[in-house]
């Protein structure tokens, strides 16, 4: 072992300690709603994929005739030859989901976050240190990218636009440029920003408005087009509820040409392959129908949010498809997802770094795959488990 190693070494077993180590698991899946492991099928609550469609057959069957058609691989960078005549159909079809003039396509949601981020804060094209005023709890993508761009964040409560306010009022320099960065709906707590609040904020503060609509592209909003409006610059992926891979920017004709000219991201990336092309395509077409699916999945969660709260369990704001069994402690949410698994579910632990110290919790999402029976089962098995929790502490 090299020297070195030996700090990483014992950086893990700290992590172990602190029930905090993270590892890969080997999985299967074979359709939406379930996966196996360890030669036992499990109920999945733990996948983005709310629509189902990674097992449509419209996104297989496109996804296979493009690859046939144009090849497995781009080959290159989208500035070099990568650039394949089906990104400017795509793009198309993202603004106009999007309403705005222009759209880019780039390889994945943490990439466009970081790259797109870093190139908006670039002092060397827009001059004075800009001001960009974040909700705390955004994607850590986000913050990966202030940090890139060596830009100071000023952190507003979550969700609160009137402490917003209060930093906008504060920090008021005419002379910087201004951004505000929040998500649509937040992954780990479910719960949705204030995004009418928040645009009308950065028209009276003239501040760029930046909204990373991936979990709400697809399941939420008129036809499934997200809970972005009023944002200038929207960022969100396929790899969620339209059931592929890829990311998109939905911008201005000059943001667009911007990001092209300074975006590392995207510049110095090979791009996407002609399969996941196809299936972003068969989801996009597929999108405006899939009112009923949407309304399944609305309706799955909101039982289970207010059966669970009958169980006292608390879920953190939660008002869509995603609802967080807060647990408190990173052991408390190892044992409840350990509970679930032992009764058929896979919903996994999420720990710090990921949330706040001493909000661990078990992430459950409900998907259009899931039946009102998985809700059943999933609520007896909390049930047994607050039971149980009981006694021990009787003992």
């Amino acid at each position: 072992m090299h020297g070195s190693e030996s700090r990483y070494e014992a950086f893990l077993a700290e992590l172990r300690r602190d029930q905090l180590r993270r590892e890969l698991t080997q999985i299967a899946a074979r359709d939406a709603r379930t996966l196996e492991a360890g030669g036992r099928t499990y109920v999945n609550l733990a996948s983005n994929d709310y629509l189902g469609l990674r097992f449509h057959d419209a996104l297989i069957d496109r996804a296979c005739d493009w690859a046939r058609a144009f090849g497995a691989g781009s080959g290159a960078s989208r500035l070099v030859t990568g650039n394949l005549d089906r990104f400017a159909h795509l793009e198309r079809k993202v603004a106009a989901l999007k309403q705005k003039p222009a759209a880019l396509l780039m390889a994945s949601g943490f990439q466009a976050n970081a790259g797109v981020l870093q190139a908006l804060f670039d002092k060397a094209a827009i001059g004075p240190e800009p001001q960009v005023f974040s909700d705390r709890l955004n994607h850590a993508s986000m913050h990966f990218g202030c940090q890139a761009a060596g830009v100071r964040q000023y952190r507003y409560r979550h969700l609160d636009a009137g402490h917003l306010a209060v930093l906008l009022e504060q920090h008021a320099r005419p002379d910087r440029p201004k951004f505000i960065l929040t998500e649509s709906v937040f992954s780990m707590d479910g719960d949705v920003a204030p995004i009418p609040e928040i645009a009308q904020l950065a028209r009276d503060y003239d501040a760029m408005l930046v909204v990373d609509d991936a979990h709400a592209t697809g399941v939420l909003g008129e036809g499934g087009a997200g809970l972005s409006g009023g944002a200038d610059l929207v960022i969100g992926t396929f790899s969620k509820a339209l059931g592929s891979f890829g990311a998109y920017i939905a911008c201005s004709e000059t943001m667009r040409d911007y990001l092209v000219n300074r975006c590392g991201a995207l510049i110095y990336s090979t791009a996407l392959p002609p399969q996941v092309l196809g299936a972003i395509d068969a989801a996009l077409d597929l999108l405006p129908s899939l009112d009923a699916e949407r309304e399944h999945v609305a309706a799955l969660a909101d039982r289970f949010r207010r059966e669970a709260h009958g169980l006292g369990f608390g879920t953190a704001g939660s008002s869509t498809h995603i609802v967080p069994l807060v647990a408190g402690s990173a052991e408390a949410a190892l044992r409840l997802s350990e509970a679930l698994r032992e009764a058929g579910f896979w919903a996994t632990a999420i720990r710090p770094p990921t949330v706040p110290q001493g909000t661990s919790r078990v992430r459950c999402v409900f998907t259009a795959a899931h039946e009102a029976g998985d809700v059943d089962k999933l609520l007896a098995a909390l049930a047994t488990s607050v039971g149980k929790a009981a006694e021990t502490a009787s003992t």
